[in-house]
């Protein structure tokens, strides 16, 4: 079918949304995703607003054999959350975020973005530990994994997750948990998009107070002794602290986070600012909501991003030259290599019990390329793939789905390893054995 007569198909059927087609005065509007690499042209975008206008949508793509992309918070590194030609199946107005303060639970609409949920969690004195940019969707970031500032101390965002409702390929509503559907929850943990549109996620929350910060901004020229430092410090470190860093071609700035009790943070936070001498420096309380949306503007919605991640066992002499001789060529000024400490409560849950891998991971790396200029794309997206490349070589085998900004069955065997990527195939295959969900870092169905 081709675009036209697909538009006109949507626009006929009767939806609580709004269908935008390329004839709509706000069809550029809607049809952009946070990553300004992908300029695509769907033949339609339906913005739902109830689980129906879902279960229409998918079922109509599934009729017509159209391709389909589900956006969330429309973070998805390689542009999939849109396409040419096909469905954008919009979920950002079911962003509703509902939490049951006394049980610790919060239910979220599957279009809901992290600032919704940190925002309503707040209210409560409760968070649900999730990703470290407030305009993140929920929905992918949680299907991926979800590692943050509290994975350390509460775990992965899907360690935290009770249950989802989702529509299947076959246009069937499902209430997914460790009781209900269990061996697809557990793909669901991780496998990404590829089993089906969730319109409702239930998280388990936990009662958190003010944080304390510490920032620390190091000369470039002071990098192996920071990375040393760092490295010793956060070896040890109690799983209410965790830490980070960004290495650009200039400067290396070094984040600590405490979330436990207050009379710790001072030991736990301020040597991190001590690594070297630090260009400059803060420490103090903050609110986790206010901690989440640091990063916003660095990562605002429009810049280009070629990205690739990886995990690491520890930062030694290796890891670190590998970094220095990445960082050297950069291409621009915000391209950087950031690393996120994990460990502690990531640790805690089985390898097996979940899709995710990589748990005895370390550290998490990521090599991004960040530009504004068209004309610079094959000159930072080389970098990126060099960079990433030099520092894979030293990594674990696994990794995250999330953060990869290309794709294809390489990767994403590599991110789950043999055994857990036949398990998801097979399960591929009995929730979605035409692969309609195939806009992921995708699994293909295996019978």
């Amino acid at each position: 079918m081709d675009a036209i007569s697909l538009g006109r198909e949507l626009s006929q059927t009767l939806m609580d949304g709004l269908i935008v087609d390329r004839g709509h005065p706000e069809y550029d509007k809607y049809r952009r995703i946070w990553n300004g690499l992908a300029d695509r042209r769907p033949a339609a975008i339906v913005r739902a607003r109830s689980v129906d206008d879902v279960r229409k949508t998918v079922r109509i793509a599934a009729d017509q054999g159209a391709l389909l992309a589900v956006r969330c918070g429309g973070h998805s590194l390689p542009g999939l959350s849109t396409c040419d030609e096909g469905i954008v199946l919009d979920l950002s107005l079911i962003n509703d975020v509902a939490i049951d303060a006394a049980a610790g639970i919060a239910d979220v609409g599957g279009g809901a973005l992290l600032g919704d949920l940190d925002a309503a969690g707040a209210r409560a004195g409760l968070v649900t530990p999730a990703g470290v940019v407030s305009h993140t969707g929920v929905a992918g970031l949680t299907l991926g994994g979800g590692m943050g500032w509290l994975s350390r101390k509460f775990g992965l965002t899907i360690d935290n997750l009770l249950g989802v409702e989702v529509v299947t390929a076959d246009g069937r509503l499902i209430w997914a948990s460790a009781d209900s559907e269990p061996d697809l929850f557990w793909g669901l943990r991780g496998g990404g998009g590829n089993f089906g549109v969730v319109t409702r996620f239930r998280f388990r929350m936990h009662p958190l107070g003010p944080i304390v910060v510490g920032c620390w901004t190091y000369s470039a020229l002071d990098c192996e002794a920071v990375l040393q430092g760092f490295h010793r410090l956060s070896t040890y470190a109690p799983r209410e602290l965790t830490t980070n860093f960004a290495f650009t071609s200039t400067q290396l700035v070094v984040t600590a986070c405490w979330s436990g009790v207050p009379e710790g943070a001072a030991a736990a936070v301020v040597p991190f600012g001590s690594l070297a001498s630090p260009v400059s420096g803060s420490f103090g309380s903050m609110a986790y909501a206010d901690l989440q949306k640091r990063h916003d503007e660095l990562t605002a919605w429009g810049q280009r991003h070629y990205s690739k991640g990886g995990f690491l066992g520890k930062i030694d002499g290796a890891a670190i030259d590998c970094m220095k001789e990445a960082i050297a060529s950069a291409p621009t000024a915000n391209s950087d290599i950031y690393v996120l400490q994990l460990g502690g409560a990531i640790n805690d849950v089985e390898e097996t019990a979940t899709a995710y891998s990589g748990r005895s991971a370390s550290y998490y790396w990521i090599a991004n390329a960040a530009w504004d200029k068209p004309a610079d794309d094959t000159h930072c997206i080389d970098w990126g793939r060099k960079a990433a490349k030099s520092l894979a070589a030293i990594s674990m085998q696994t990794n995250y789905v999330n953060e990869q900004s290309d794709f294809g069955k390489d990767i994403v065997i590599g991110a789950y390893g043999a055994e857990k990527y036949d398990r998801l195939a097979k399960l591929k295959a009995r929730y979605d054995p035409a692969n309609l969900f195939r806009l992921n870092q995708n699994i293909e169905p295996k019978t």
